[in-house]
């Protein structure tokens, strides 16, 4: 399942010798991109990446490696949105275990505007639609981030737009998307 795009660039599950390099990404993406940093209740899975994603059958980690480095990540949980935060309605729509929930889709910013997230996201759908139990793949997006909103919008059907309701609290961007098997 190791895909080689244009530049040396290898989209693959990750490994353990991945770990690092992939959580180095998404800590950089907590701090940098999004400016709030580590939140211990969203972000348990970035400690614990061999527990959640590597020793977990249902679960993925996929890497884009250049040169050696990580420089993309992109998971796939079975588990659906949480409520609270999320509304309950939401979390009901997208129950855990059938739900196929993809995170951590990060891309350093000096290696976007190559194809990795849409390349990422391309393996996460085909391991989704090759692992029994799963119904549907759910994600939401900060749109803050620049590129997110129209990159999903691209590949994803807007199921809600959090900034319309308020619903979590000002200043957070969240919408909610669903990928068609």
């Amino acid at each position: 399942m190791s895909h080689t795009l244009p530049d040396g660039y290898v989209v693959r599950p990750a490994a353990p010798s991945d770990v690092d390099g992939a959580r180095n990404v998404m800590l950089d993406t907590f701090y940098k991109e999004f400016g709030y940093g580590y939140v211990p209740r969203w972000h348990r899975d970035v400690v614990d990446i061999q527990g959640t994603y590597l020793d977990d059958p249902r679960h993925l980690l996929l890497v884009a490696v250049h040169d050696g480095e990580v420089v993309a990540t992109t998971g796939v949980r079975s588990q659906g949105p949480a409520h609270p935060p999320h509304p309950r309605w939401l979390a009901e729509r997208y129950p855990s275990g059938t739900t196929a929930q993809l995170v951590r889709v990060y891309v350093r910013p000096d290696h976007r505007r190559r194809g990795l997230a849409r390349a990422l996201v391309e393996a996460a759908r085909d391991f989704v639609m090759d692992a029994p139990g799963y119904e549907c793949i759910y994600l939401h997006t900060n749109v803050h981030v620049e590129g997110a909103e129209s990159f999903w919008r691209s590949m994803a059907k807007e199921v809600f737009d959090a900034r319309t309701t308020g619903e979590h609290g000002p200043g957070v961007a969240t919408v909610h998307f669903e990928i068609p098997f």
